[in-house]
């Protein structure tokens, strides 16, 4: 399996199919899961002619864990060394979730010259606590008990978000895809409970106003408004606001992992976005 060692040799594994010659796409994935989470769409874009790359974030899948560096600028960092271990230029970085933050992050302070395009997907920017500045974010409680829940029972945990939230299987009119539920359920428990724990303050307490303002590539915000887990007015209607010439893209009934549950909706606008 391919490795990277980052500047602080932590290894960091990825998955790249395709051309070296073609044109590279960096999928980000979610908490707490994989570069798996992107199967779907890296065989699709294969298959259009794209190069596809995808990492799990360290601490996760096959990605080293560090007792350190579980925070969004170790992980932008990390993105930075693996763009550049493997030379790739004109990328589009498209990021889900946590990912998305991580995209943000990246592009705006590593970026530069070797970035075309971002896509989030589902994305935690610009804040996801409620502060003073953001009065309108999550409270805190909410992510002590995520904290708490994954402390109590990792695996009962990571089976409740797949089966419920996630992928919106919790509403009437939606049907359980055991098998999505269960490959959820593997990639999480792949990776470490002490990465997946220091992460929720990552991703819940990062304030990415400021990346935001200073993305200048062409940016896609693709968010679905059944999300339960990153509520679309809190997050991509204000990043939308942020990022200068952004396209907000939002999808009726859709839940947080629309990418896993709608991919024939999905795919087909990020291949218009990056071909445009």
């Amino acid at each position: 399996m391919p490795y990277i060692k980052t500047r602080d040799d932590t290894e960091i594994f990825y998955r790249d199919w395709g051309p070296p010659e073609a044109q590279p796409i960096m999928f980000h994935h979610g908490w707490p899961l994989t570069a798996d989470d992107w199967d779907n769409q890296m065989l699709f874009f294969l298959s259009e002619g794209y190069r596809v790359i995808a990492a799990d974030r360290r601490g996760h899948g096959r990605s080293q864990e560090t007792w350190t560096g579980n925070d969004m600028d170790t992980y932008a960092a990390d993105t930075d060394d693996l763009v550049k271990a493997l030379n790739l230029t004109n990328v589009v970085h498209v990021g889900h979730s946590t990912g998305g933050g991580v995209v943000a992050r990246y592009v705006a302070q590593h970026g530069g010259g070797r970035a075309a395009k971002a896509v989030l997907i589902g994305a935690v920017p610009p804040l996801m606590l409620k502060t003073e500045d953001n009065p309108d974010g999550i409270p805190l409680a909410v992510f002590d008990d995520f904290r708490k829940q994954l402390s109590d029972s990792r695996a009962r945990f990571f089976l409740d978000v797949p089966s419920g939230p996630f992928f919106g299987f919790n509403r009437d009119h939606v049907e359980t895809v055991e098998a999505m539920v269960h490959n959820w359920w593997r990639q999480g428990m792949m990776g470490s409970a002490k990465a997946h724990y220091d992460c929720i303050a990552a991703f819940s307490e990062t304030d990415f106003t400021e990346d935001l303002k200073a993305i200048k590539v062409p940016t896609l915000i693709m968010h679905g408004d059944d999300d339960q887990i990153v509520p679309l007015d809190l997050s991509a209607r204000k990043a939308a606001s942020l990022v200068e010439g952004s396209v907000l893209k939002i999808y009726e009934g859709l839940p947080h992992g629309m990418c896993t549950t709608h991919p024939d909706r999905i795919n087909p606008d990020l291949l218009d976005f990056i071909r445009g």
